[in-house]
This record gives C-alpha cells, sequence and structure tokens, in this order.
C-alpha cells in the first residue's frame, strides 16, 4: 500500500540523504554512538540511517518505513505517541524532522508525555521543522499542517515540557528541500550545506532547529 502523502508531499529523493549526512555531522556532539536514538517520523529514514548508535529506533506511520529503515534499526510502526514497546527513562536521544506542526495540540501532548517518559534525565530532544515567522507565505501549502510554531513558540512550548534549551537556530536550513538541493549536483551538494549550515548569512532560510534538554 502506498503512503498518499509521501506521494504528493514528500516524494522520494536520493539527494536528501546527502543533505542529512551533513546535518547528522552538525549534530554530532549531541548523539552518543553508544547511546539509544528514537527518530520519531523517521520518514525516509535519512537521519536514523545516518547516524552510529548501540540501539536506533525509528517511529512512523507509513506503511513503506520497512523499506527505507536499514537492518541494524528496530522498527515500530506506530504514531509518535505509542512508544509502548520503549521502557521508562531509557533514551539517550529523540529526534524529530518537519513532525510537530502535523499535530494538534492534543496530539502534541500526547507525544511529549511520551517523549518525557522514555528520555533520561539529561536526555536530549532535536527538533528541526518550519519557523512560522520565516515561512508563512508558503508555511500551508501543505495541508496537512494543523499548528504553527515560530522558533519564539517552540522556545516557550519546549521550556513549559521541562527542557532546557542548548542550542537554538531561528535560521537554520531552507524552508523545503524537495526543490532546492536537486539543482545542485551531488558531487558539491554536501560542500554547499555544510557550508550553508555554518554561514551567518543564510538566504531563504525556512527551517529552525533546537536542541533541548530534559531536567
Amino acid at each position: 500500500m502506498k503512503d498518499k502523502y509521501y506521494e504528493s508531499r514528500f516524494t522520494f529523493n536520493p539527494s536528501r540523504s546527502i543533505v542529512w549526512k551533513e546535518i547528522v555531522k552538525f549534530l554530532k556532539k549531541y548523539i552518543p554512538e553508544n547511546g539509544v536514538i528514537i527518530d520519531l517520523g523517521a520518514g525516509y529514514c535519512d537521519f536514523i540511517n545516518n547516524i552510529k548508535a548501540d540501539k536506533k529506533y525509528a517511529v512512523d506511520i507509513s506503511p513503506e518505513l520497512s523499506k527505507f529503515a536499514n537492518k541494524d534499526t528496530i522498527q515500530i510502526n506506530q504514531p509518535a505517541w505509542n512508544l509502548f514497546e520503549i521502557k521508562n527513562d531509557s533514551v539517550d536521544v529523540m529526534h524529530a524532522s518537519n513532525l510537530f506542526e502535523h499535530f494538534t495540540d492534543e496530539e502534541l501532548g500526547k507525544v511529549m508525555k511520551e517523549i518525557n517518559r522514555v528520555l533520561k534525565k539529561d536526555g536530549k530532544l532535536i527538533l528541526m521543522q518550519p519557523n512560522y515567522r520565516l515561512s508563512y507565505k508558503n508555511y500551508f501549502d501543505d495541508p496537512t499542517h494543523k499548528k504553527v510554531f515560530s522558533d519564539f513558540a517552540l522556545e516557550s512550548f519546549l521550556l513549559s515540557y521541562n527542557f532546557k534549551i542548548l542550542l537554538k537556530m531561528s535560521r537554520f536550513l531552507p524552508f523545503s528541500m524537495r526543490s532546492n538541493s536537486s539543482l545542485i549536483p551531488n558531487f558539491l551538494l554536501p560542500y554547499v550545506v555544510r557550508t550553508y549550515i555554518y554561514s551567518p548569512f543564510k538566504p531563504f532560510a525556512g527551517q529552525m532547529l533546537f536542541v533541548g534538554e530534559k531536567k
């Protein structure tokens, strides 16, 4: 069974993995290689497939999850608020990219309850998603967006759930990788992405990055 959302809004692009390799390099200091890592809304598994860890989980409702998760990754084909397989206080890092804006307030409450349950004290929550303050013109081009987060709102949200902010980048990447990365030859893409991530000047930025630590 094909996932209609993936077909229409989140089509597979092999260049995306090249971009994610650079993102993972940037985030490496927050991701212990001997830790337990969960990727919520794993999608094509570009994040979780590019990291090293003792135990890795990919969580997604897509029926095609098994096509993309590497063999060393445990697959959980459930919504992000259903992590019943994971023990309390057992996870070092939770990651989610472009996920929280797809939930209602009620659903987000359930997701955060599970995140707080499974994360260890001092565990990290890494979030990358659209910054409404920078991307309001095309934010709702995706009809599945239910929730609006600006960088200010996301910071307040994380603080309210007992997270300390370790990293806040209001401008991290362009709003969408659907077309931008395809315009750049693959052999140049790592350099371009790396330069963009570290540059203080970020044209077309629409994605933000936060790293929170559970108190």
